[in-house]
Order: structure tokens, then C-alpha cells, then sequence
């Protein structure tokens, strides 16, 4: 069992049976009260934040999440299909539910990480940063680039970002996946 002085940021907790990963942990204590810890903890199967203050006298379960290296194939009709690195036979599923946001940033055939939790698999984690090409970018006109404006581009994978305004259709750009936001552009488009 874990005092809730244990808690930091990235360490994952059972909470009402469920898997949350602490993402904001801050001590504050009041005069002659017993400190409290405020938190922000995200649940790894539905993704929801939840706010939660600790008191001392708490004490959480540390979650066994095993995290298993696993191959993105595609997704068709709301779900999206995996396989084992080791044994392409070995299939599953995950609906967009599951998936989330992490979605728009899986490229086909790509290598991403499985989060298990009781020997099922609960979420998906891409690699921080992922390059994709530009789908469609609308065009920009000379001497924009030096307002350093952003405008919106669809990727390949139909993400929506906002991207500088130097960035063509056919370019390819790296992308940060926890934030979602443009990183560099890698490859120009000819």
C-alpha cells in the first residue's frame, strides 16, 4: 500500500478497482491541520480526469500495469486492430472509445506500446513524437510566414493541427502526441 506521500506524478493507482495514473500531485498544508494533497489523476480505461484531495490518513494500491510492445495494423468502423510483434496471428481489437485521441496519431504498421492491466489490454501509447504528411494545407500567400501565424492542416491519418504557415500539403512534420501539437517539419514536399 502507497501513504499519500508516495504519490507522484506517473506512478499508477487502483482507485474504486480502477487503474489512474497520478498527472498533477501538490502537498499544501494549513496551520495545525494535517496536510492534504490535491491531484489530478487520469483513469487509463476511460481516460476521464479526475480531481481528487488526499488526506493522510488514505492509502492506495499500486496498480500492475505492464506495458507490452505491440504493432498497429489499421482501423476500420470504429475499431483498431493490433497484433503481437512476435506472432502477427495473435489480433485484437480496440474500439474508439478505448483508443481516444491516441487515434489520429497511429500510422499504419507502426510500432506502439499496450497498457495491461489484469491481462487486458486498457490503452494505447504511441511513440512522444510521430511524422506524418500533410494531407491537405491551404495555400499561403508570399510573406506570410514572417507574422508567424499557424493555420490548420489535415494529416494523413486525418488529424486536425495547427501548423506555421510555411507548411505545404505533401510536407512531412513531426508531431508531439501528448500534446497534440506541431514539433518541426522533417521532409519538404517537392
Amino acid at each position: 500500500m502507497l501513504s499519500y506521500t508516495e504519490l507522484k506524478p506517473g506512478r499508477v493507482i487502483v482507485v474504486d478497482g480502477q487503474p489512474y495514473e497520478i498527472l498533477e500531485y501538490s502537498f499544501s498544508k494549513m496551520q495545525r491541520q494535517k496536510g492534504v494533497v490535491q491531484s489530478k489523476m487520469k483513469n487509463l480505461i476511460n481516460g476521464k480526469i479526475l480531481s481528487k484531495s488526499i488526506h493522510s490518513n488514505e492509502n492506495f494500491e499500486e496498480a500492475e500495469v505492464e506495458k507490452v510492445d505491440v504493432k498497429y495494423l489499421y482501423n476500420h468502423r470504429g475499431e483498431y486492430w493490433f497484433s503481437e510483434l512476435e506472432d502477427p496471428s495473435k489480433r485484437f481489437s480496440l474500439t474508439e472509445e478505448v483508443v481516444g485521441d491516441t487515434g489520429y496519431f497511429l500510422k499504419n504498421n507502426s510500432k506502439v506500446e499496450a497498457v495491461m492491466f489484469k491481462n487486458q489490454v486498457i490503452n494505447i501509447k504511441p511513440p512522444i513524437k510521430v511524422d506524418l504528411k500533410v494531407k491537405s494545407a491551404p495555400p499561403s500567400d508570399k510573406g506570410d510566414t514572417a507574422t508567424g501565424g499557424k493555420k490548420p492542416v489535415i494529416l494523413e491519418t486525418d488529424a486536425k493541427i495547427n501548423v506555421p504557415l510555411f507548411i505545404n500539403t505533401g510536407d512531412v512534420i513531426r508531431i508531439n502526441t501528448d500534446s497534440g501539437e506541431y514539433v518541426e517539419r522533417v521532409e519538404k514536399a517537392n
